[in-house]
């Protein structure tokens, strides 16, 4: 469940990171590099914050996918597009990047037998990590303290699957519903507009 939820994340944000590398203009090398942060940033620092070598230095089809999804939608013509974040191509990559990488954060957390604080803390990393480092070499304020209710699901998956570990009903079904929950509330949050005020 771990390697599925992990690739899924992966080809989302690879989508959601060349939409963002478009968007800001970027050659192709800077395309690249902006997916792969996107895809990898995240699950790099969780794993080097647990002391582990990175999953993507390990295995090789994460890497491939990246690459085949890259030139994919270079080929369908993507790198074309205007006003590419409102896309809801874009907005559901991006959803479905956030909540699996949020899931397997937090299963990371867990497997390591971090405390609450640590499993909400290899979610957020996991989720937002590869975000905020591709908005940083792109010169962006990074998009998770733009919107306040993306980093805010992360944080919120990372506790929900800490309380089903702790009540011993974390199971397949339980990850399909908080994939499913979380991909639903970043949509309706996105098109509800949905922020935490500050008064």
């Amino acid at each position: 469940m771990f390697e599925l939820t992990e690739y899924i994340g992966v080809v989302a944000f690879a989508v959601s990171g060349f939409y963002v590398a478009v968007r800001a203009n970027l050659d192709l090398l800077g395309i690249l590099i902006a997916v792969f942060l996107t895809a990898f940033g995240g699950g790099i620092i969780r794993d080097v914050l647990v002391d582990r070598t990175p999953y993507v230095f390990s295995h090789d089809i994460p890497g491939l996918m990246v690459v085949a999804v890259t030139l994919f939608l270079i080929l369908i013509g993507f790198h074309r597009r205007d006003t590419i974040e409102n896309s809801p191509i874009f907005i559901i990559s991006d959803s479905i990047g956030l909540a699996s990488f949020s899931i397997t954060g937090a299963m990371v957390g867990l497997e390591y037998h971090f405390n609450f604080t640590g499993v909400l803390a290899t979610a957020f990393l996991t989720a937002v990590g590869g975000g905020i480092t591709r908005d940083v070499i792109i010169n962006e304020v990074p998009f998770v303290f733009r919107t306040d209710f993306y980093g805010t699901i992360a944080l919120l998956i990372g506790f929900l699957i800490y309380l089903c570990d702790f009540f011993g009903i974390l199971n397949h079904y339980a990850v399909i519903f908080l994939f499913l929950f979380g991909v639903g509330v970043r949509w309706v949050a996105y098109s509800k507009k949905w922020s935490i005020p500050l008064k």
